[in-house]
């Protein structure tokens, strides 16, 4: 039988660095590129001589040859340090055919039949290159509207996202998974109960993230119990009006019973859009960490944090040398990009937007023995934060004087600041969900969801996985044991080992043991110096109220957030990562092909912009 892998891939394997424990069969699945007869054809080592050579080919326009070679040897050392990814696309796409490098997109939908199914064929042509879709519904008529040109009605926003997600699940990304849609709907929408309540029905809209577009008047009036308008996009007339409160507990309730929706601030995302004079952005990508102006796109990329430890502390001159680098190493992606429709390289080109974020947030507070719920850890996340904002506009506006500024940047509200730059935005904090898996470190800037959970290997064999940290302060304090491990796989939680000081636990807590406010409190220091947005889900425990997502609804605003995710555990049955298999449910066999775990080979379902194992929990978002 023919081996999966050649022989020097397990040679590169062996060790695994700069790729995590577990990376192998991700990046054979989904990242490796094959040959004629499907087979793997390069190691994780030329993967990344793949895609830097292929990001500095754009070099050549400003440097010649001997600029291009450099550049090349500096993005494959920054990423071969294990320092910095790009977006999957990238990763998937660079140096290949397909050539499309982009992860986020954001498609308009205007209210026509021809205009509906224009976005439906645009949005299976970017889901086939590799990217996730975002789109505003808020134009569509609502449901029993009068369509004159038939004399028919209606039948709404919520009926036509069927039809994207439909597409969504027939088309598959690369032959690998399917895409990622966020469907938004303005507060101020007929049919906004209905959509506020579209996810509560199991299996509908799987393929889809939902957002309710809120505003800060909406939240004003709901505070103050004031009533709230309902307009009819086609003409503006006022249709019904509504207690702005009792909507917002509708929201409350559909969020507390499935995670969704979620909520964007509108004013919030308008008062960041670097180019007003190109429109308003009107939606973001499926993860909502990217608003996006109609037909826009954008390029990611992370820096890993714990890996610019040095002696106990972080070295931050280092990190703000490679949130340098990588800025170029993006701009030089949207110069090579070959992008799926012309209407999104005209306006891509216009903005120029990329978005450097980081992942390992919970690993790097562990290193440096900080509770991610402390003062001190949101105080450090707010300043990694600021460094890689300034390192990265410098490096725009560096670039900006040698290539020149992006076309919009006259006008635009950089212009006020300074007199080049080369990228309409600079940051973006993503999910990292399978980027944080190759890395082997905890996904963007969330803490730990738990300590250990147990999986399916080969062969029926179970195993609990522990995290590595964790095990290692187990060791040193002389408290790893049988036993210990048994408490640690049964519940996750550092706390359930006996005799573990209190300290120890508190650096370990996971996302349910942490307050509600202190989630919060993270995502705001990232935020305040963030160009973007930030990806982060508020974690709530299964027992807690609906009371306690309205709080955290009203916090998120007021501290200026530009949108807020929360989730309850077990509210939609299993979830992202299960400590442990259902109680009476057989595990599946283990099957090695696409749309399977590759971790344990259990049956992956997608939710939204994420997929999940439905045996081991294993997780993966873009």
């Amino acid at each position: 039988m023919q081996k999966r892998f050649p022989p020097r891939y397990l040679y590169i394997m062996a060790d695994n660095f700069p790729f995590g424990p577990n990376a192998a069969l991700v990046l054979e699945r989904r990242y490796l590129a094959r040959d004629a007869e499907g087979r793997v054809s390069e190691t994780p080592e030329e993967m990344l001589i793949r895609v830097a050579r292929a990001v500095a080919r754009a070099e050549e326009a400003w440097g010649g040859a001997a600029e291009v070679k450099a550049m090349e040897r500096a993005f494959h050392q920054l990423m071969a340090a294990g320092r910095f990814l790009p977006n999957s696309p990238t990763l998937m796409n660079a140096g290949r055919e397909l050539g499309q490098l982009s992860a986020c997109f954001v498609i308009p939908v205007a209210d026509s039949l021809e205009d509906i199914f224009e976005a439906v064929k645009e949005t299976a042509l970017i889901h086939k290159s590799g990217g996730g879709t975002g789109f505003s519904f808020s134009r569509l008529r609502p449901s029993g509207d009068m369509v004159a040109s038939t004399h028919g009605v209606s039948s709404g926003p919520v009926s036509f996202m069927q039809v994207f997600d439909m597409a969504t699940e027939a088309v598959k990304q690369g032959g690998t998974r399917r895409g990622a849609n966020m469907g938004m709907l303005d507060a101020s929408h007929p049919d906004i109960e209905t959509f506020i309540r579209a996810k509560r029905r199991p299996g509908f809209l799987e393929n889809f993230n939902i957002s309710v577009m809120v505003t800060d008047a909406f939240m004003a009036a709901a505070r103050a119990g004031e009533e709230w308008p309902l307009l009819n996009p086609r003409g503006g007339q006022e249709m019904r009006r509504v207690a702005a409160d009792d909507l917002l507990e509708l929201m409350v309730q559909a969020a507390h019973a499935a995670g969704e929706p979620g909520l964007a601030f509108y004013d919030a995302i308008r008062r960041a859009n670097p180019t007003p004079a190109l429109g308003e952005m009107e939606a973001t990508n499926p993860c909502g960490e990217q608003p996006l102006l109609p037909h826009e796109s954008c390029n990611l990329g992370s820096l890993v944090l714990p890996r610019f430890v040095r002696g106990g502390e972080l070295d931050f001159a280092a990190l703000e040398e490679a949130a340098a680098l990588a800025v170029r190493f993006l701009d030089d992606v949207v110069a090579v990009n070959r992008f799926p429709l012309p209407a999104v390289k005209q306006v891509t080109d216009l903005t120029r937007k990329v978005g450097l974020g980081v992942m390992g947030l919970a690993d790097l507070l562990v290193d440096l023995g900080l509770p991610y719920a402390s003062q001190e850890a949101v105080a450090l996340g707010g300043e990694i934060m600021q460094r890689i904002q300034a390192a990265a506009r410098r490096a725009s506006a560096e670039l900006g004087k040698a290539r020149g500024s992006f076309p919009a940047f006259e006008g635009s509200r950089l212009q006020e600041d300074y007199t080049h730059m080369r990228n309409a935005t600079v940051t973006t904090v993503a999910p990292t969900g399978t980027l944080s898996l190759l890395m082997g470190c905890s996904s963007g800037i969330e803490p730990y969801f738990a300590l250990a959970y147990t999986r399916r290997v080969l062969e029926g064999r179970e195993l609990s996985e522990l995290n590595p940290r964790f095990l290692a302060r187990l060791k040193a304090l002389g408290l790893d044991s049988p036993d210990a491990r048994r408490s640690l796989a049964a519940s996750g939680r550092a706390g359930a080992v006996a005799g573990l000081p209190a300290s120890e636990a508190e650096l370990f807590a996971t996302a349910h043991e942490i307050a509600p406010e202190r989630h919060l409190a993270m995502q705001a220091a990232f935020q305040a110096a963030c160009d973007n947005g930030v990806s982060k889900t508020v974690n709530l425990p299964a027992e807690a109220e609906p009371e306690q997502v309205r709080q955290v609804f009203l916090s998120a605003h007021a501290l200026g957030l530009k949108g807020v995710t929360v989730f309850r555990s077990g509210c939609r049955g299993r979830q992202v990562l299960e400590l442990l298999p259902l109680p009476g449910k057989e595990p599946p066999p283990r099957l090695d092909e696409p749309g399977f775990c590759p971790r344990c080979g259990g049956l992956l379902t997608t939710d939204g912009a994420c997929q999940s194992c439905s045996w081991c929990g294993a997780s993966g978002c873009e």
